[in-house]
């Protein structure tokens, strides 16, 4: 029985990959949201549309954050 590392580099290389992605991800939900005023109403202001647009980016980015984290364990954990 060999090790096939060209395999292993493979496995490797998405594996690092997915992880920068998750974090790349994560990140520009976090700064989305805090650019949105972190969901807490201003006071004597209205919610202008770059907010709204900043929060809906937040939601996707930590959606697609859970989506990715989620599809990993239905890998790991079949059924």
């Amino acid at each position: 029985m060999g090790t096939t590392w060209g395999t292993i580099g493979g496995v490797f290389g998405v594996s690092l990959g997915v992880t920068v992605l998750v974090v790349v991800m994560f990140s520009l939900g976090v700064t989305a949201w805090a650019r949105s005023g972190g969901g807490a109403q201003r006071r004597g202001t209205r919610r202008g549309r770059l907010d709204t647009v900043a929060a809906a980016a937040a939601v996707v980015c930590f959606a697609a954050c859970l989506a990715i984290a989620a599809y990993g364990i239905e890998l790991i954990i079949p059924g």
